[in-house]
């Protein structure tokens, strides 16, 4: 795979270079509420704009279906962007139509333009061949060159991700070699012990890192809404907090694996819960009640770990040697129920492992609650693309980085 070092060593000066990023930013109306995607390909775009290129970045954001919509576009990132370089960034208000064509042609050396919302174009997520590739086929006309360092993009098979890099000359970013490197270590040659935490939603959602991870981690911790459909299927009641009845079968299968193979499976053993989900929006007081795992109340929801849990946790980090967490351990948008996932956080701090954020919504708490980033070993920007590594799968948008 060849990188920005070799692009930036045989020279960029004067070249139109097309950089996909992952701008996909959070946003309440036109206001971003975490800019750490957008910093974390900041060194790139620098990078070739100090060398002299003509920096056209481009990206999605959220999911708007193949058409303009306002609520998802990108001057806000674009406005970001400019704000964090310090330099005036233009940008075009469509992809491939005139704006675009006419900021391209308008960028000196050294500058930067930002492209409209690529999903705003059908051809960005087209399931056909040739409906992408005609896509690709107009923005490769904006560009001599491309950059491929949108890491929570690279496991869609996406005309930006997939088809243009095969229509220019192409280099992988700062980011994607970082991202890369990291994931390596999760990987091949880990330092032992290596504990994975894994939390969220939907036990779903993880059921292919689960199956990979039990041939390589020492110990699982399960937390989150998944974790009911674990305490399920060991015959625990969990009320009526979140569960998925139709993944009892395949969880049971991953706990007897576990048991066979001497991978130490931790649950929760006790919760925080009401009666219902708070209120995210007022953050009113939600007074909840801990209640142990083996005693869940009917009606009542599980929805953070609770102290007892908290403490178990840290001391299964304590002597790890490699971390990785993906996924939260409550609702810790709401100060009722951040302990949870806040103790985690801390435990990956306290220890003297290599740890490793799995993007998502774990990067995102360890910025709502008030981490400092930089102690983390990695925090990913991409949570969905570093799970599809670690199921051991081919990402489409590294394959086309890498001939």
């Amino acid at each position: 795979m060849k990188t920005i070092d070799e692009l930036l060593t045989e020279g960029v000066g004067g070249k139109r270079v097309f950089v996909r990023a992952d701008l996909n930013v959070p946003l309440d109306g036109t206001t971003i509420t975490d800019d750490g995607r957008i910093r974390a390909v900041l060194p790139t775009i620098a990078r070739l704009a100090e060398a002299g290129a003509r920096v056209i970045v481009a990206s999605h954001l959220g999911r708007p279906k193949g058409a303009p919509d306002p609520a998802f576009s990108l001057a806000p990132a674009a406005a970001r962007l400019g704000e964090l370089l310090r330099a005036d960034v233009a940008f075009a208000t469509d992809t491939v139509g005139d704006s675009a064509e006419a900021v391209v042609a308008g960028l000196a050396d050294g500058q930067v333009a930002v492209l409209e919302n690529l999903r705003f174009n059908p051809g960005e997520t087209a399931k056909d061949d040739a409906e992408r590739g005609a896509f690709a086929d107009r923005l490769a006309a904006l560009a001599d060159l491309y950059v491929g360092d949108g890491f929570g993009a690279v496991h869609r098979k996406h005309a930006s991700v997939v088809d243009l890099p095969a229509r220019l000359p192409h280099a992988a970013g700062g980011l994607i070699a970082t991202e890369v490197g990291v994931l390596k270590k999760l990987t091949e040659d880990v330092a032992r012990p290596y504990a994975v935490v894994l939390g969220g939603a939907k036990v779903s959602d993880k059921l292919g890192v689960i199956d990979h991870l039990l041939e390589k981690a020492d110990r699982i911790l399960i937390g989150g809404g998944m974790a009911f459909t674990f305490l399920k299927a060991q015959g625990h009641e969990v009320g009526s907090s979140l569960l998925q009845e139709d993944q009892i079968p395949a969880v049971q299968g991953y706990l007897k694996r576990a048991e066979e193979r001497g991978v130490e499976f931790v649950l929760p053993v006790d919760f925080l819960v009401a009666e219902q989900f708070p209120d995210l929006k007022t953050k009113a007081p939600a007074h909840p009640e801990t209640v142990r795992a083996d005693a869940m109340p009917a009606g009542k929801m599980g929805l953070d770990n609770g102290p007892e849990t908290c403490a178990l946790y840290a001391s299964k980090l304590a002597d790890a040697a490699t971390v990785f967490w993906n996924g939260p351990m409550g609702v810790f948008e709401h100060p009722d129920y951040a302990e949870g996932t806040r103790a985690v956080a801390q435990a990956l701090l306290d220890s003297s492992a290599f740890t490793v954020v799995g993007g998502g919504d774990s990067a995102a708490a360890v910025r709502i609650l008030g981490f400092d980033e930089n102690a983390f070993g990695h925090i990913s920007t991409g949570g969905g693309a570093s799970l599809e590594y670690l199921e051991g799968k081919t990402l489409p948008g590294l394959a086309a980085l890498e001939d």
